[in-house]
């Protein structure tokens, strides 16, 4: 889903409050929708994808899959099949902590993505990981059932709907 208000404006009317969070600007932008918002769910994994891709094999409206990676730096995460699986189910965007592949494709797709970096290597399929649970990086506790709010600016997550 495309988010009609800019985070700025978003930090303008609601930064003060306490359910309110601003993650540290250490994402760029890969997906060829540069902003996006939705009710969030959780995936904590380490250079493995078997839960990546059973989240996103899930049929939602408008969700953001937001990914603990352990910021690894060593394989993807996510490349172009997992990104039109996502785009063909529903979500509006992905938040890698951790890298993806096949960015140039992954750029023309509709669809929201942040990641650390690129990495030509796939990840490992053993299945490990968990699900909805509170995951915390770049400065930000993210919970399935609040809210991330993410363009050219930046990335910010709520509590509560903000739009």
């Amino acid at each position: 889903m495309t988010c009609a208000i800019k985070t700025a404006d978003l930090c303008d009317r609601h930064g003060d409050t306490e359910h309110f969070q601003i993650a540290e600007p250490a994402f760029r932008s890969y997906g060829g929708q540069p902003s996006f918002c939705g009710e969030i769910a959780t995936l904590k994994v380490f250079e493995d994808n078997v839960l990546l891709r059973q989240a996103l094999e899930q049929k939602v409206e408008g969700k953001v899959l937001v990914v603990d990676g352990g910021a690894s730096h060593r394989c993807a995460l996510l490349g172009e099949d997992l990104a039109k699986l996502a785009l063909d189910n529903g979500w509006s965007g992905i938040i890698v902590y951790g890298c993806i592949r096949d960015t140039a494709a992954i750029a023309g797709l509709p669809i929201g993505v942040r990641a650390l970096h690129a990495h030509p290597l796939k990840s490992h399929k053993r299945g490990h990981g968990e699900r909805d649970i509170l995951i915390t990086f770049a400065g930000v506790n993210f919970r399935s059932g609040h809210y991330v709010y993410a363009d050219e600016d930046g990335i910010v997550v709520s509590s509560s709907k903000l739009v």
